[in-house]
């Protein structure tokens, strides 16, 4: 599989991460989903503190053992909890991350992490400490990079001029191209990558994205899209490349953009590994093709995050 740099880094990602998310509380499951992908190229893993409340590193740890120095392993901070109990609140100060890095590092059984993400951000946060809390960290060699994960483009841009993030996690799909609004080239200039997050657009973007629309969506607007021109934006966005699948024109949608250094897809099953990685894999859409898309779809704006 095609590997990217991410940003100024020396990490290289494969195009197509897996977002662990979705994998379930089923260790033995777990496993198999991560060993597929594994076994199809994907180098790139990303979980966070918060899944199922620490959870989810456990289960990324366990899987990968004897497999640590193949991988580029991700995690993100900034949300505190307390196992057992429900919620959580958040806290991006130095003392939060500090303590938070060393139960990851414990959760994921590895002694360091490839890129420890801010797991979101405001503007009113104390945003040069916690710039500062992960300078440390990489001095101390617990983290070898960091970024953020963030739609917020008023944060994007403090982080862009203060750090040394070399990503973004953003929510990035054919139906939502809040991205190309103006971080986009922000991001390029910078030599700063995005991580495509939602590339699939909650399901509407495969190829059963009419049942996903009924079921989830019907009578509701996603982002600028009411229910009528989903349905039809979705009909014409499958016409445009006829003869590959709905998922493979979004996932590739996404990396024909070359500020994206890799598009994360969560999967439940095997089998969504594999439709994943093989819409990764498959033929990259022509110039002539994007430009049809975004002529049938809406450039989104951010206009309730700036």
């Amino acid at each position: 599989m095609e590997k990217r740099r991410l940003g100024r880094s020396d990490l290289l990602v494969s195009v197509m991460g897996l977002g662990c998310m979705s994998l379930g509380q089923d260790k033995e499951k777990a496993k198999s989903i991560i060993d597929e992908a594994l076994e199809q190229g994907v180098n790139y893993l990303d979980t966070a503190d918060l899944y199922d409340f620490g959870t989810n590193e456990e289960l990324v740890g366990e899987a990968i053992k004897g497999r640590r120095k193949d991988l580029i392993l991700a995690t993100k901070v900034g949300n505190k909890f307390e196992k057992g109990k429900e919620g959580w609140t958040w806290d991006p100060s130095k003392a939060h991350i500090k303590e938070s890095v060393k139960k990851s590092l414990q959760r994921l059984q590895t002694d360091y992490i490839d890129l420890y993400q801010l797991h979101g951000g405001t503007i009113e946060d104390p945003i040069d400490e916690t710039i500062e809390t992960f300078e440390e960290l990489k001095k101390e060699g617990l983290i070898r990079e960091y970024g953020i994960s963030s739609i917020r483009p008023n944060v994007i841009r403090e982080y862009v001029e203060k750090s040394s993030i070399v990503s973004v996690m953003m929510q990035y799909s054919i139906l939502d191209r809040r991205p190309e609004e103006s971080i986009e080239d922000l991001l390029a200039e910078h030599n700063i990558s995005i991580v495509a997050r939602g590339p699939l657009a909650k399901g509407l973007l495969t190829s059963r994205g009419t049942d996903q629309l009924q079921r989830k969506f019907y009578n509701k607007d996603y982002l600028d899209y009411k229910y009528e021109d989903l349905e039809r934006t979705i009909l014409h966005i499958a016409n445009v490349r006829p003869t590959h699948s709905l998922e493979q024109t979004a996932l590739q949608y996404c990396l024909h953009n070359k500020a994206v250094a890799s598009v994360i897809a969560g999967a439940s099953s095997v089998e969504q590994v594999l439709s994943n990685t093989t819409a990764a894999g498959s033929l990259p859409l022509k110039d002539s093709e994007v430009a049809d898309i975004k002529r049938l779809t809406k450039a989104n704006q951010y206009e309730s995050h700036r």
